[in-house]
């Protein structure tokens, strides 16, 4: 640390700032090239002089003396370096007559150094540095003219607000060295200068100094929180809350800022048990009330982790205390309960973001519609619909596939149809694949397989991708219309365009051959597939139903050849066809 004398600083080596030289007498200094002594060397004032451009403050150095004063024994011994680093000759030196002071050297004639004597710079004197030096600091000290703590804490404070952190620092070092403290609020200043700059090692030290007086804030422990929490992780942070949380002053100085930062600290880790911990802690302190920022860091974090129950309870606790939620919140509150099938409390909250003056996206409008068609609520999803249009929004392919969905599962099939036929002459653009699939469910419900061989001619024709679980809801209207011949077709179909029947697939198409007494065609199937004991049983169970036992026995041995189990109630009808034939 570099020590104050008379206001110089002597951090960056010898006074190096020369005084404006006067010509009038009595001012005490010489001219360069004119005067009484037509030397190099003048006096400046009662504590300095000039030699050569180099001021040397009397405190530092010994006093200058005519060179007369200084033996020539002295001389011829030491061959002494001029004030400019003149080179001396081996007579001794010759300069003196250019020079008229000298400086007398430091050691006495009797211990007069052999090597050639410098005018170098004199060393500080020794200034003792603190313990907890910082590793970014200050360059230089300065003399402090303003005593007031107050006024120098107010220009710390606009330093580190604009950035100005070697001066700040500076400044900061300064007022330590003279004994003054600066305000807890330009220590935070300084404190976020450290943040912002990445020096975690400084802010922690700031933050130890802080301690240490007492000028620890809320906004203290915020600003090193965030700090370790970026460097060292929320674990790290976590701890140091911890420590926090326990002294019994720095408990006093907490607020609800302190309990957001760690919060969304762990937020961002996705530690939604953390998170939860702190909100009780928060709420077991009676003197702290969580703020609308509080909230919406709980709500978000509850339903990114998929928490509904706890985004749920936040919310209420948030109503409870009196706070409005903001639009962001209640969009993640409708999204959490319609996951969860929680479609009264999501048309609650809907509801509410109406009479507040929001306009809901259609990203709200499509969850509760799909909710309600999902809960059988088709007379209220048609509502949700209506008000979205009403609102100037333009409905999607995920509305029309929610509009959908909720008519089939009312059982409104019929309505369903009509909704997709007028969707495909209005909104053709919006048709994709799900709603075709939704079409189809209600096609294999009321058995209409033309209708269903129409819809999957149409898919092929605009180039849309079929899976299986398409041609199986075709093939399951074939069965259900008792048109075996059909579905036998659509299989066939199916194998040549290479989408591989699953299990569902052969199920149906063998109910349907059986039903139809395509024997022939039954067993082909069965050669086909893979040995599976649930298509085995259905076999078994539909030739006993039709009468053909001596078919069903030829089964139930080939079944058991190929080691597969049957279930309990084929062998009921196995054992029951034995006995009657017998």
């Amino acid at each position: 640390m570099a020590a104050v004398w008379g206001g110089c600083s002597t951090s960056r080596g010898p006074f190096s700032l020369e005084l404006p030289r006067r010509s009038e007498k009595g001012t005490g200094i010489l001219s360069r090239n004119g005067g009484r002594s037509g030397g190099d060397v003048h006096r400046v004032s009662g504590a300095m002089v000039m030699a050569r451009g180099v001021c040397i403050c009397r405190a530092a150095a010994p006093p200058c003396v005519p060179e007369s004063d200084v033996t020539r024994k002295e001389e011829a011994l030491s061959g002494t370096r001029g004030m400019d680093d003149e080179r001396p000759v081996a007579g001794g030196f010759v300069y003196h007559k250019s020079h008229g002071l000298r400086r007398r050297p430091v050691k006495p004639a009797a211990a007069v150094e052999k090597e050639p004597v410098r005018a170098r710079r004199v060393r500080p004197a020794p200034v003792s540095e603190p313990a907890d030096k910082f590793e970014h600091e200050g360059s230089r000290l300065h003399f402090l003219e303003e005593r007031d703590e107050e006024m120098l804490s107010t220009r710390l404070m606009r330093l580190g607000q604009s950035n100005k952190f070697r001066s700040a620092m500076e400044l900061f070092d300064s007022m330590r060295a003279s004994g003054l403290q600066p305000s807890a609020h330009a220590c935070n200043s300084l404190l976020a200068s450290f943040v912002r700059r990445g020096y975690p090692a400084d802010a922690r030290k700031m933050f130890e100094f802080m301690k240490e007086k007492r000028l620890a804030t809320g906004h203290t422990y915020t600003l090193i929180l965030k700090a370790v929490a970026r460097t060292e992780g929320y674990i790290s942070a976590l701890q140091l809350f911890s420590e926090i949380e326990e002294g019994k002053e720095s408990r006093e100085a907490l607020d609800v800022i302190v309990y957001n930062t760690m919060i969304s600290a762990c937020g961002r880790a996705k530690d939604w048990r953390q998170v939860e911990k702190l909100w009780r802690r928060l709420a077991e302190n009676n003197s702290l009330i969580g703020t609308l920022m509080t909230y919406d860091l709980l709500v978000s974090m509850f339903v990114q982790c998929g928490q509904s129950e706890l985004a749920v309870a936040a919310y209420e606790e948030m109503l409870r205390n009196g706070l409005d939620p903001s639009e962001d919140i209640m969009k993640a509150i409708v999204a959490s309960c319609t996951r969860e099938g929680r479609w009264e409390f999501a048309l609650a909250t809907f509801r509410r973001m109406l009479s507040a003056g929001m306009k809901p996206n259609i990203i709200a409008f499509n969850s509760i519609i799909n909710s309600l068609g999902k809960a059988g609520e088709d007379e209220l999803a048609f509502r949700m619909y209506h008000l979205l249009t009403s609102s100037g929004l333009e409905p999607d392919q995920y509305t029309w596939s929610a509009l959908l969905s909720a008519l089939h599962r009312s059982g409104r099939c019929w309505d369903a149809l009509d909704l997709f036929h007028g969707i495909k002459s209005k909104h053709p653009s919006v048709l994709n694949s799900h709603l075709y699939h939704i079409a189809l469910m209600s096609c294999e419900r009321l058995g209409q397989w033309e209708h269903a061989l129409q819809l999957l001619w149409m898919m092929e024709k605009h180039g849309l991708q079929i899976s299986a679980v398409s041609y199986n809801h075709v093939i399951r209207a074939c069965e259900v219309a008792c048109e075996p011949k059909v579905a036998l077709k659509v299989y066939r179909r199916m194998t040549r365009e290479r989408c591989s029947p699953d299990t569902f697939t052969h199920l149906s198409v063998i109910r349907a051959c059986i039903w139809g007494s395509l024997w022939d065609e039954v067993e082909g199937i069965l050669e086909e597939v893979e040995p599976d004991s649930s298509i085995y049983n259905t076999v078994i169970h539909g030739l006993c139903l039709r009468g053909k036992t001596i078919l069903a026995r030829k089964v139930y041995k080939k079944m058991q050849s190929i080691g597969l189990t049957p279930d309990g109630k084929t062998r009921s009808f196995m054992l029951q066809h034995i006995t009657s034939a017998e």
